[in-house]
Formats: C-alpha cells, structure tokens, sequence
C-alpha cells in the first residue's frame, strides 16, 4: 500500500502536467516574478497571465506594487484598462488631477496619454492591466511627487 501511495504521488504532478500542457492555463493568484527596478520606485510583482499573439490582439498582466511603490510616466501605443483587483493605488494623466482608485474599479487610459499608477503610502496594490502594443517611458516620477500626490489624496 506504501509503495502505490509513493508511486501515485510521484506520478500525479506528471498526470496533471500532461493534462494541462494542452492548454495555455495561467493563473492570475500566482504572485508572478519580482520586477527589476527599471521604471518604478519600490517593489513590484508582474504576472503576464496571456500574451498577444496571432489570435489575440492583447495582453493581460497581474501586477501588484507593494505600498509606497510607483511606476514612471508612460504611455501606450494603444488603449489600456486597468482593473483593481485588491489593495489601493493612486492614478493620473497628465494635466488631471490624480485619484484613488479602489477594490472593483475599472479605469481606461486612452492611447498615447501620458499616465503613471501605483499603490497608495499605506497599501499594496493589485491590478490587472489589459493592452497591446508597447509602453513608451517618458519621465521619471520621483519620490518629491509621489509624497505630493500622497499628501494631497490623504487630505480628500
């Protein structure tokens, strides 16, 4: 009985692999892989749940910044959605005022707006980001602005 039970567990993760090795199945709870620090101040998490490719004309990515994290000022060559899935960040385009955004909010930056997002000082976030094409960095956000931004929503 031993020797069924070790074989059965030796063998189940292969049975599952073979199952699944016909499918492109992600999972959106995996955390993903820690970002370099390129683009952002803190850490950062990123997840590319699917990838565009002939069929599909878009990417889906998992990101989660940890509090206190930012990416820079950036746009799109094309649309891209963002969706809160846990944790708060804040948002903004340039020449608007930024906001909070929240567990279920959804919000579209249009192509080629200049936009930058990020968790909030005290919380992580954790967003799914639909969009194709690339992202063009354009300018650094720093650490004096974020704290401005930070300061500025605290108050509302």
């Amino acid at each position: 009985m031993k020797k069924s039970i070790s074989v059965l567990l030796v063998l189940l993760p292969l049975f599952i692999y073979a199952q699944n090795s016909e499918y492109n199945l992600n999972s959106y709870l995996d955390e993903g892989v820690k970002a370099p620090n390129t683009h952002y101040i803190g850490e950062a998490w990123l997840n590319g749940l699917l990838r565009a490719d002939e069929n599909l004309n878009y990417n889906i990515t998992k990101a989660t910044f940890r509090a206190n994290s930012t990416l820079d000022w950036h746009k799109h060559t094309s649309p891209q959605v963002i969706i809160i899935v846990k944790g708060e960040g804040y948002y903004q385009e340039r020449g608007k005022e930024p906001l909070i955004l929240k567990v279920g909010d959804v919000i579209k930056c249009n192509q080629d707006i200049e936009h930058w997002h990020s968790s909030t000082k005290e919380h992580d976030v954790t967003y799914l980001a639909i969009y194709s094409g690339e992202t063009i960095w354009t300018e650094v956000l720093s650490q004096e602005n974020y704290d401005k931004v930070a300061e500025k929503l605290k108050k509302n």
